[in-house]
């Protein structure tokens, strides 16, 4: 390791948080785990989310814009009634 994260480990060492260097080696690998869980349950979502949107699409579910200012519009009026609560 270098100085700095050697001065770190035992700076969180001495202030009481851990009681030695292997927690806090255990401590940030299980940040490490948590991460990659999270990462890998984000791209689970993301790929879901696509195939529904593919599918819309290949069922020709989808409304087509002129332009960005209809666009706009339309997505002001749906989170307006979204905070409405219709």
């Amino acid at each position: 390791m270098t100085e700095r994260k050697d001065q770190l480990v035992a700076e969180l060492v001495r202030s009481g948080r851990y009681q030695n260097a292997s927690e806090v080696l255990r401590e940030g690998l299980r940040l490490i785990e948590r991460r990659e869980a999270e990462d890998v349950a984000k791209l689970v979502a993301l790929r879901e989310a696509a195939a529904v949107g593919i599918a819309a699409l290949d069922r020709g579910d989808f409304i087509e814009f002129p332009d960005a200012d209809a666009l706009g519009e339309y997505l002001d009026a749906v989170a307006d009634s979204i905070i409405r609560g219709e």
